[in-house]
């Protein structure tokens, strides 16, 4: 370890937070997770990665790599070990402006991606919070408000620079070393730490975005009828239904459903969004055209004490009416888990299912559930939320990682079937053979 660390302190530019310093308490812990790392490793370029990475290597401890922080699972920190903070390499540059390719840092947030590309009239396919990390959410999919149009975030990836277990510098794309660009591209953080990527983003106007509400009582007839337009609506639509939200009402929560239709054309958006107007009694419509970086909301840490509970699945066509009627009789118990329903399809269905390590192309919607409280509240709901997702399993597939709080092995083998796992394993067997990049939904070498 002396040692190590020696040449960790000869090595690394940026800083090295351990427990005792002023700042460890916030460098500590993750948006959604406490921890208590050994070390903290505030990078301030990619040799810094490397001179991390080989630290962990090392000293055995365990390693995590934080870029936004979100995840659910609190991946962006540990107990005891090595946290890589990736937040200094944020750069977003235009690399070519004919093709809009765009350069981001690894540790990035799509609040940054949004706000500098806005002045050039270009976005990104990307999740919907300002504050959720490029690198996170791009590894594993990418569903957000443009998503039906242009794909998931991580279709937009061109190229990715990157750090390996051993701590060399790669770069993969389609010409160099392709099997591990297909890899990233879904697999997650288990074959290294993306220090930049290159995306290619697409000219933007504004959109009209912004949601319609209905009582709960219709929740029933709405579910089906918004599933039902979203399967011939244009893609320029993207949309997502909450309801049954515990801090709104429970079962007597609104139904609201999100739209963002990508144009500034509000004839074309009327057409597409106006069938979902006549869906049921709208109590509020507050739809306006906006900038697409105003669409993304802001990220927000819980309460002390207050833990989530999330998980997600994909539902194919044929079992959209079957899964909706369960979950509209779901949010109308007691007890019941905040649901949200998301349209997918259109550009995603088009991507060849093994041209990526994402593995549900041909998925109609995304359900989530989510659980928040204290333990207490989190254990009391447990029985009605495991019967809910008992109803649901013969109705959905898989499992997105994004929205998932848990990482077994389980968890996993949902995300990734047979094929897919074995063809990722091949690939982390040759660029992590000793499975240093574990604290994820780790893909193992063996």
């Amino acid at each position: 370890m002396n040692s190590a660390l020696e040449n960790l302190r000869r090595d690394f530019g940026g800083d090295i937070i351990e427990p005792g310093a002023a700042e460890y308490e916030s460098a500590s812990r993750s948006v959604l997770t406490l921890g208590s790392p050994a070390f903290v490793l505030r990078a301030e370029n990619v040799g810094d990665v490397q001179a991390g990475v080989r630290f962990a290597a090392d000293t055995g401890l365990s390693l995590s790599v934080r870029g936004g922080g979100h995840g659910f699972p609190g991946f962006g920190t540990n107990d005891g070990g090595v946290v890589i903070d990736l937040g200094r390499l944020s750069d977003v540059r235009i690399m070519d402006k004919d093709r809009h390719l765009v350069r981001i840092g690894g540790g990035a947030t799509w609040g940054q991606v949004s706000a500098a590309l806005a002045p050039h009239g270009l976005a990104i396919s990307s999740g919907d919070t300002r504050s959720v990390g490029v690198g996170g959410l791009t590894l594993t999919g990418g569903i957000g408000w443009k998503v039906r149009k242009y794909g998931l975030a991580l279709d937009n990836v061109v190229a990715a620079e990157m750090v390996t277990a051993g701590g060399q510098a790669v770069r993969a794309s389609a010409r160099e070393n392709p099997e591990l660009f297909w890899a990233i591209r879904g697999g997650g953080g288990n074959f290294g730490i993306v220090t930049a990527f290159e995306f290619a983003a697409h000219p933007t106007t504004d959109v009209f975005h912004g949601k319609i509400t209905f009582p709960a009582s219709e929740v029933a007839g709405v579910l089906q009828g918004w599933a039902g337009h979203l399967r011939t609506a244009p893609e320029e639509l993207t949309s997502l239904v909450n309801f049954a939200n515990p801090f709104a009402g429970g079962p007597q929560a609104p139904v609201e459903i999100h739209v963002a239709f990508d144009g500034d054309d509000p004839r074309l958006a009327a057409k597409a969004i106006d069938p979902i107007r006549r869906l049921g009694t709208v109590t509020d419509d507050d739809v306006a055209l906006k900038p697409y970086a105003d669409v993304l909301v802001d990220g927000a840490a819980p309460p002390p004490g207050i833990r989530l509970v999330t998980r997600a699945a994909f539902v194919d066509a044929g079992s959209v009416p079957e899964a909706l009627r369960i979950l509209a009789e779901a949010g109308a118990a007691e007890g019941a888990p905040f649901i949200a329903v998301r349209s997918v399809g259109g550009a995603v269905s088009r991507v060849p299912d093994d041209a990526t390590a994402y593995a549900h192309r041909q998925a109609e919607l995304m359900v989530m559930t989510t659980t928040a409280g204290p333990k207490p509240v989190i254990e009391a709901a447990r029985t009605a939320l495991e019967s809910t997702w008992e109803r649901l399993a013969p109705h959905v597939n898989g499992l997105y990682a994004n929205f998932l709080t848990s990482a077994a092995d389980k968890d996993v083998a949902a995300i990734y079937p047979t094929r897919t796992y074995e063809r990722l394993a091949a690939v982390k067997r040759h660029y992590d053979p000793a499975n240093l990049f574990a604290h994820n939904h780790n893909v193992r070498p063996q």
